[in-house]
């Protein structure tokens, strides 16, 4: 995320983040959607599982209990080959259980 917003980083140019707050990751360690990843087993081969909890943490920042709607929208950019979007769904409309 650059200063809170999901961004490609496959496309970012290191240059045009001088000066911004930028969160991986690694920086969500302890986020609680973390560990609701793992709970509901949205992780499967974890390929686009940082991808995923990057953008969820933007979308629950801004909206902490989005709709299943709202989290279909603001996760359509994640692309995940298992097809785990229901449990990727689950994981984020119950990461504050």
């Amino acid at each position: 995320m650059l200063d809170g917003v999901p961004t490609l980083s496959c496309i970012t140019l290191v240059h045009t983040v001088d000066g911004r707050d930028v969160t991986t990751i690694e920086g969500l360690r302890d986020h609680p959607l973390v560990h609701a990843f793992v709970r509901t087993d949205a992780v499967q081969c974890g390929f686009c599982t940082p991808g995923q909890i990057v953008s969820a943490a933007a979308l629950v920042a801004a909206n902490p209990a989005p709709s299943k709607d709202e989290i279909r929208h603001a996760m359509s950019g994640n692309l995940c080959r298992c097809g785990t979007y229901p449990k990727i769904e689950e994981a984020i409309g119950t990461w504050q259980q």
